[in-house]
Parts: C-alpha cells; structure tokens; sequence
C-alpha cells in the first residue's frame, strides 16, 4: 500500500536510531524523562490536546500493583490516515515511545488497540515486536535494568468509531461494548481493569521517542508557544498532492494549501468529520491550539462541491456511529440530519433551523463524550459560513 509521505518535517521524520529512545530513558532516570517531557510542553496528538506529561504524571504517582499503557490506533476520523503510516514506516518510534512511558510511571504492560481496517498490518506490527524482544528492547530487565519489565500485546478494535474515546475503548478493552464512561474517576487512576493507565495516541508515542532523545527543550523551539513540535495531517479531497504532510504547528491553511497546490479552493474542512468548516475569507487562520486544533485531518473542498451534500454526509456518519447511551447524542444528531433533509427539499424555516443550532450548542454541553460533544461542528460552521450558497439553493425557507 502506497502511504504517500508528502513532506518530512524536522520533528516526527527526523533522524532516528532504533533502540535510541529506550537506552537513553533508562541512562537518565523516570523523573528525568518525566521533565524532558514537560520541557517539551507534548499535547495529545489524537484531538483533544491534553498535555501528555500531566497525564504520565498522574499514572505514575496512582499508587496500584499494575498499571498500563495503551496506544490508541482507533484511526477512525474521516480523513485521517498518518497513524497508519507511522505503524507502517515508523513503528520503531512508536513502540519505543510506549517502552518508555512504560518505563517512566511503572508499567510492565502496554497495549496497542489496532483499528479493525488495519487488520492487514497486524502480522508485520507482531513481528517487529519479536525483533525487539530478541534484542532486549522489551521483555525483562529491558537493557540490563533490573526490574525494567515491559511487553506489548496487539488487540484488534472492531470498527466502531465511538471507541476512539479512551474509556469506551477501554470498555472495549475489557469485553464490553463500546461506550464512554462517566467521568470522574479518570483513567489515570481507575483505567483498564480499575488499574492507573495512561491512553494516548499513536503520533504522540513517536513524539515521545524523538522528546526523550534530543529533549524537551529541543521539541519545544519547533511550532508556537503554546502549540510545540510539529504535526502530521492527513490532507485529502480536491488537491494535486493528498498525502501525509509533517509541518510546523502555526502553518496557515493558506500556506498548507500552496503546498498540496490546492486550487479554486472553496472550504477546508479541519479535523474530519468532527471539526470545522473554515471558509475562504479565513484561510490566513493557524493550524494550532490558540486557533485551529486538529488531530490532523485536513479534507479540501473546491468551488464544485455542494457543500449541503458535504454537511448532510458527514451528518449520516454520525447518526450511524452514534453509540445511543446518552440522549443529546443519540436523539440530537437525528434531529440535526433531518434538518439538513428539510433544507434539501425546501420544507424548513430559518425559525427551526436556528433551533437545531441551539440543539447544537445543547449537545455540545451535555453529550457524554467527545462524539456528541463535536458532531455538531459541522452543522453549525457549515451552515454559518456557507448560509448564502445553503440557503439561495432555488427551494428557499420561510
């Protein structure tokens, strides 16, 4: 499978040794690593942006006989496809990244939970597990370190998009049905089997590789201050170049945009699914955390599309993956695809329509997870940002 690695930025695709990342963590000490990833001021890479030095932290102080590590390989963001390529290209950097967060809150397990459409890549992902443990980079005393034990099992998800949130792919972990869990308590403290463990994502386990050898301090003069290092996006739709691009956080959409040679460019939709709909007028807008955060879907739209068919595609997506547990979610996203179908016919009023955007903004404050938390994004900057094209359609509202 062609992955289409665009642009290789001076982060992520930098220069890497296999076992570099392990053999140092363990010459420097687990407060050592902790600090170099706070140095380096890591967020999340799967959307949410939490700092991930807190969140390893948090773990390694939970006093428990067993902690874990998970890597999130759920892929399943429309649009988003770079974790792919990492387990493909560059699962030295992941793997390794998992070694040491093992290694710096005391865990002796890890866990990748793989995506159901990655089961192709499971043979090759196992293998290189076996060539690390023939060399000493898992398994006990990893490096000569006494009482540095940690291994890594594959578990395959079964396609469900909800479990891409950490606790229903927890839930999921367990046997159970894929659901979000109340939170408190957190994972960080009552996680997989009621024991202290850390999710994060695939991106920022290769993140952590680069962090623990060159330092934090390092990381942290790539991208903005708020939003360090750089970010892979998977950029799709009307563009010459699709591909995996790693570029600095504080790019432009218009600067991503020269670079896929994007053209006739009518709106960007960021963050799949689940994100925003940026129009023309704010293509000058940063992608980063102080403006644009994304896990890193970039899906591009020109002048041909319709872009009520785009909002109404994205609308049944979610009407589909809805888990059902909590109302908001699983009663909203209905209500908000049969708005869409009444502006299709012609069978609305703007009084209803500014309704479902107050529903919107209800689901976004009380849904359980970030499911309904965010599928009603594109509704409401769909239909705010593209309103004249929307609503001048020939059928007209009351």
């Amino acid at each position: 499978m062609e992955n289409k690695v665009k642009r290789e930025g001076a982060v992520i695709f930098s220069d890497y040794t296999r076992g570099d990342a392990v053999k140092k963590a363990v010459s420097i000490g687990r407060e050592d690593v902790l600090f170099e990833l706070k140095e380096s001021k890591l967020r999340g890479r799967g959307g949410a942006g939490f700092p991930t030095s807190i969140k390893w932290m948090l773990t390694a102080a939970a006093k428990s006989d067993k902690k874990y590590v998970i890597c999130n390989a759920d892929e399943g963001e429309p649009g988003t496809f770079k974790d792919r390529v990492l387990l493909l290209e560059y699962p030295e950097l992941v793997f390794e990244g998992m070694v040491v967060g093992g290694y710096a809150i005391g865990a002796k397990e890890g866990i990748v939970y793989l995506r159901g459409e990655y089961e192709y890549m499971l043979k090759s992902l196992q293998d290189y597990l076996e060539e690390m443990r023939k060399d000493n980079l898992l398994g006990k005393d990893i490096l000569g370190k006494k009482g540095f034990d940690f291994d890594i099992i594959i578990r395959l998800g079964s396609g469900a998009y909800v479990c891409g949130e950490e606790t229903a792919l927890i839930e999921s972990l367990e046997g159970h049905r894929g659901e979000a869990r109340n939170r408190p308590p957190f994972p960080v403290n009552t996680g997989l089997n009621g024991k202290p463990t850390t999710v994060n994502n695939v991106e920022t386990f290769a993140s952590v590789a680069h962090i623990v050898t060159k330092g934090g301090a390092w990381y942290s003069q790539h991208g903005t201050d708020k939003s360090t290092g750089s970010k892979l996006f998977s950029v799709s739709g009307d563009c010459k170049k699709p591909g995996v691009y790693e570029l600095p956080w504080g790019t432009t959409i218009n600067e991503l945009l020269k670079i896929v040679e994007a053209e006739n460019t009518k709106a960007v939709q960021v963050g799949g699914a689940s994100g925003l709909c940026v129009p023309k007028a704010q293509f000058d807008r940063q992608l980063g955390y102080e403006d644009l955060g994304t896990g890193g879907s970039i899906m591009v739209f020109n002048e041909s599309r319709d872009m009520l068919h785009v909002l109404k595609n994205f609308m049944e997506f979610f009407v589909e993956e809805s888990c059902g547990q909590c109302t908001p979610c699983r009663i909203g996203n209905v209500k908000l695809l049969e708005g869409v179908e009444m502006i299709e016919k012609g069978e609305y009023t703007f009084n209803y329509i500014n309704k479902l955007k107050e529903l919107g903004e209800t689901m976004r404050i009380s849904s359980k997870c970030g499911l309904g938390q965010s599928s009603p994004n594109p509704f409401i900057s769909i239909l705010e940002n593209f309103k004249e094209e929307i609503f001048n359609n020939g059928k007209g509202g009351k």
